[in-house]
């Protein structure tokens, strides 16, 4: 007996019925993205890996699926190396190029390699897949898709202010609860500065960003195998349990990080943009969490992320300032904002609080029940008719038996039947049924088009 296929772990198939609640979720985000005027854009699945690598830190560089050169693939590689097993080392002589680890690297690259067709500011968004060979996990894949919006070629805070207007427009027509939590690099730079070490600031927010994971100890213990000194951890640690309103965290900070450089720039960043915010009414709730790292490297200004007030399933939307992104790839000086929502870990969210409308899924609205190649006849030309004004319909493709025929609306949630016996053709007309109430009226193809539409 053959062995069943299967799928890689941290893959998923998605059935219609899935897919339907997926598009609800994308068709949500892709028209807030369309009304703050951003434009959509595509890559390639696949990068250089020269690209991709050294853009995520250390850690991220770890997560890149790699793909094999075609052919040969070891032609490179000598039988010495090949004896040594180093598999770092080996990487780079059998793959050049992998799959995409998230979507702002290749919008960089893609901004660099089309600067001369690009008017600055440049707003794109972007919806598709990307790869991290990480451990599944719940709420953890290693194929998923984001759902990016990015402006470059522009400083101002109102760009971040957008950012933050997007994110409560998003989760309020999805019908979620969420706190979306700001903080700023720059402050975390201040900070490092503050307790004698601002050459480990990656190490810091790496660690820092492991809070919520791993616990306040385990952060500590990070810190101190990074070569950090327990008199600079009890320092830092009430900065890390900070609490209280806005005014009240400002004023701590102000007091630890004032007198550094980057620091005051960060303090300055911050209270501008909450000066922003505070024009507005939001729906969801806005704080400021010092403890919000972000552990990409490429952040240098205001970070973002979003969790959900209602169940516990970690980070389902995060972004942030890059000031130097492009600046990999040769073009200095293009300060760039984006967000990016996790389109899988925010349908897991809909799923158990069951918010996605009753109707997503029901994408044919009538289906004509097939007595035979006489009424097949009688249907088909109304079954167009119906097509033309927007009505999804479809006609069962064999005259089976009437029970199969039920079932199989039923199974497909479609709400309407439309019969057509001797009777019905004789008087031009069909018999519309209700699927959820039973109910039945003797209509016209026109009275029919306008019960539907």
């Amino acid at each position: 007996m053959a062995n069943t296929p299967g799928i890689p772990k941290g893959t998923r198939d998605f059935s219609p019925e899935i897919l339907a609640k997926r598009n609800y979720i994308f068709d949500i985000i892709k028209d807030v993205f369309k009304k703050f005027a951003y434009r959509q854009l595509e890559t390639p699945a696949m990068e250089n890996l020269s690209t991709l690598t050294g853009k995520y830190g250390e850690e991220g560089d770890k997560l890149l699926f790699k793909i094999l050169n075609s052919g040969n693939f070891l032609k490179k590689v000598t039988d010495p190396e090949l004896q040594e097993r180093d598999t770092k080392k080996m990487a780079h002589l059998v793959a050049e190029k992998g799959l995409r680890y998230d979507l702002t690297v290749p919008f960089a690259r893609y901004v660099v390699q089309h600067q001369n067709e690009i008017t600055f500011p440049f707003k794109r968004f972007q919806i598709q897949p990307v790869w991290r060979a990480d451990r599944p996990q719940k709420g953890r894949y290693r194929e998923f898709y984001q759902c990016d919006a990015d402006i470059i070629g522009s400083y101002s805070l109102i760009n971040e202010l957008e950012i933050v207007q997007m994110i409560d427009e998003v989760f309020t027509k999805l019908n979620l609860e969420v706190t979306i939590k700001i903080n700023n690099r720059k402050l975390l730079a201040g900070i490092a500065e503050r307790i004698g070490y601002p050459e480990k600031l990656i190490d810091l927010t790496v660690a820092i960003d492991k809070l919520d994971k791993i616990g306040l100890e385990k952060v500590y213990e990070e810190l101190r195998l990074a070569g950090i000194s327990d008199d600079a951890i009890n320092f830092l640690e009430p900065i890390l349990n900070l609490g209280g309103s806005f005014n009240d965290q400002m004023q701590c900070i102000e007091r630890f990080i004032g007198e550094t450089e980057t620091g005051v720039t960060g303090i300055v960043e911050t209270e501008k943009l909450f000066s922003y915010l505070d024009m507005f009414k939001f729906n969801n709730n806005i704080e400021l969490d010092l403890t919000l790292a972000r552990g990409l490297t490429y952040y240098t200004g205001a970070i973002f992320e979003v969790i959900s007030d209602e169940i516990q399933i970690g980070s389902i939307c995060g972004g942030g300032r890059y000031d130097d992104l492009t600046g990999i790839f040769g073009l200095k000086g293009v300060s760039g904002v984006g967000i990016s929502f996790g389109a899988d870990r925010i349908f897991d969210v809909m799923e158990n609080l069951n918010r996605f409308p009753e109707d997503t899924t029901s994408s044919v609205k009538l289906m004509f029940v097939n007595f035979g190649q006489k009424e097949e006849k009688y249907c088909l030309p109304v079954l167009q008719k119906l097509r033309q004004n927007g009505i999804n319909s479809e006609i069962f493709p064999d005259s089976s038996k009437m029970k199969k025929q039920m079932k199989y609306a039923n199974s497909n949630k479609i709400p309407y039947v439309a019969l057509a016996g001797e009777n019905e053709m004789q008087e031009n007309k069909f018999t519309l049924k209700n699927m959820e109430t039973g109910e039945q009226q003797l209509v016209t193809a026109a009275e029919m088009i306008k019960a539907l539409t």
